[in-house]
């Protein structure tokens, strides 16, 4: 399985990462200001890639702290939606092909879910990684692609029906209660009969096959009762609820049939355009406790080499601040969650902290990513199971970059 966790609003990734090598912790301190995390106080948590180069996680990261030792936790260092590789001269001059409306909201957090530097093209990059893997789970009819944060385009497939659900809430159909039981049974038969009803007209019968499959999907929610419940305490905030219901879903998986399952997750208030530094580090409280409570559940499932878990975002931050916030900015790091990840380990190139800077698009460090969400996202199919000959269909820009699985899944 792979769960995405979309920050919404857009998180600025130069204080959840942190150089500490001192040349450049001190050129990030000087640029950041007010919203510098300090230095040798808890606000940082130390910790080593795999070369040696030394970092630091923001504290609220606390919770996942140790899957960065146990090497089930990594970096992804400035993440962005790219059209091809892209220098700062060529950006400067224009000469490159860059994404549409790069600084906007509604766009990004669309084409992030899309996988489109262009627009939406009607489906998202995990639903058609679904698509590409329908076969490996043969004649089952669950949802293999499914989003607890309402619909998604992230889930959307050209085959694929996709679901969206609401932690702890089932899809029982109201109003179908009555006395005596008969009735209630004879109004349950006319509403079977209405739904299957053959109209003749579309957009009659395909809603109509909506609710057929959440009356179908109901049954096996309910089973969830049901079954043996998970040991694993979740944090009841928004994000440790969806992901609970994540994790409740997997353990359905033998009853299912379900070989391979893409979920969507989210979090938003990321847009921090002031009193950033409280409001951040109470957000990475949230997705850390979340996180950890869920891969701990898939230790309890003995499927935790089975599910990576990452995050995605509209877009990084400024590294120049403004006032006690940040604009928006391109790149951002994220992290990765799992038992296959090769993890305690930073992957792709962290940026030079420096204003007019080579990475750099302007002059308040906004970052030009290094690694695209093409990289990023084929680097998961690739272990989800998506041929290579298949992979242009979910990432049609994955050619224009020369290294195509990034390496941190094994």
């Amino acid at each position: 399985a792979l769960v995405c966790v979309f920050l919404f609003g857009g998180n600025d990734s130069h204080n959840m990462v942190v150089p500490q090598s001192q040349a450049a912790f001190n050129a990030y301190k000087s640029i950041r200001g007010s919203l510098a995390l300090p230095d040798g106080n808890a606000k940082l948590l130390a910790v080593s890639a795999k070369n040696g180069t030394p970092y630091a996680l923001n504290d609220g990261l606390t919770s996942v702290l140790p899957l960065w030792t146990q090497q089930n936790l990594a970096v992804v260092a400035n993440v962005g939606m790219l059209v091809q590789p892209t220098s700062r001269p060529q950006y400067l001059a224009g000469s490159a092909s860059v994404p549409t409306n790069l600084f906007s909201h509604a766009d990004q957090q669309i084409a992030m879910q899309a996988g489109n530097p262009f627009g939406s093209g009607g489906t998202g990059w995990a639903g058609r990684i679904a698509d590409q893997v329908q076969s490996m789970n043969g004649a089952s009819s669950f949802p293999a692609s499914i989003s607890m944060s309402g619909s998604a385009l992230f889930c959307a497939g050209n085959v694929v029906q996709s679901a969206s659900l609401i932690p702890g809430f089932d899809l029982t159909l109201n109003g179908m209660s009555a006395w005596p039981a008969s009735a209630a049974a004879a109004k349950l038969q006319a509403l079977q009969e209405i739904i299957t009803f053959d109209t003749g007209l579309a957009l009659v019968q395909s809603a109509n096959k909506v609710r057929q499959d959440a009356i179908a999907l109901n049954g096996m929610l309910k089973g969830l009762a049901a079954g043996a419940p998970l040991a694993t305490q979740f944090p009841q905030t928004d994000i440790g609820k969806q992901l609970q219901q994540v994790a409740q879903i997997m353990l359905l998986r033998g009853s299912t049939g379900m070989s391979r399952q893409v979920f969507f997750c989210s979090l938003g208030g990321f847009d921090t355009h002031s009193g950033q530094s409280w409001q951040q580090w109470d957000l990475f409280k949230q997705i850390s406790a979340g996180m950890m409570a869920f891969y701990n559940a898939t230790v309890e499932m003995g499927i935790a080499g089975q599910v990576t878990t990452f995050t995605e975002s509209d877009f990084g931050r400024t590294l120049q601040p403004s006032g006690t916030g940040s604009d928006h900015g391109w790149g951002s790091h994220h992290l990765v969650m799992g038992g296959a990840v090769k993890g305690g380990d930073l992957y792709g190139t962290f940026p030079t902290p420096a204003l007019g800077g080579p990475d750099d698009a302007n002059t308040r460090g906004v970052l030009i990513p290094s690694t695209s969400v093409d990289q990023y996202g084929a680097t998961m199919a690739k272990w989800f199971g998506v041929s290579p000959l298949a992979m242009p269909v979910v990432f049609p820009n994955l050619a224009n970059f020369s290294t195509p699985d990034l390496g941190f899944l094994g």
